[in-house]
């Protein structure tokens, strides 16, 4: 990683590993380090020079964060190339992913179970009926995570961060923690 200082090398490969493990590719994830944390816009050959990647693993890495909504493209004047640079506020940018990662992941889940529920409701032997009855559950969980989000997604960020700030102080008055 050249011209990187050494905690910033950490960072973007800390971020690649921690990529692959949320099922991101390592370099969409590397790239979306070095944009977050790079004061300016930076333009294609600039990722590809600092990070050591190929520019066409770069342009798609590009197009990738920019589906995410996480990467958008900015114009510079006088320099006629396509700079790009990262959401700024780490709680936007959280819940930007997070939206889409319910979009993508757990909308079609549940869409999945709805159908799954429905042609199991005329389960005839106990597998079936037990198979039935763990798919409902599974589809009580995944209406209620979904309904839990669609909630917390309605509040303003600022309310939203005073609210996870509050953590016990929340629940305990609801009788949730002792």
């Amino acid at each position: 990683m050249k011209d990187l200082s050494p905690f910033l090398q950490n960072f973007i490969l800390h971020w690649g590993e921690m990529g692959t493990k949320w099922g991101i590719n390592r370099t969409v994830a590397q790239i979306h380090a070095l944009l977050f944390t790079s004061e300016k816009p930076l333009n294609a050959e600039e990722i590809c020079d600092q990070l050591g990647v190929a520019r066409s693993n770069v342009s798609n890495s590009l197009k990738e964060l920019q589906n995410w909504r996480i990467v958008k493209v900015v114009h510079i004047p006088g320099d006629r190339r396509d700079h790009f640079e990262s959401m700024h506020d780490v709680y936007e940018m959280f819940r930007v992913i997070a939206a889409e990662r319910k979009r993508r992941e757990i909308d079609p889940t549940l869409s999945n179970l709805r159908t799954c529920a429905i042609e199991a409701s005329d389960a005839k032997d106990s597998e079936e009926k037990y198979a039935k009855k763990k798919i409902e559950d599974l589809l009580e969980f995944f209406e209620l995570a979904s309904d839990v989000y669609d909630r917390m997604d309605k509040l303003p960020t600022k309310t939203a961060i005073k609210a996870f700030k509050m953590g016990d102080k929340l629940l305990k008055p609801l009788g949730l923690l002792k």
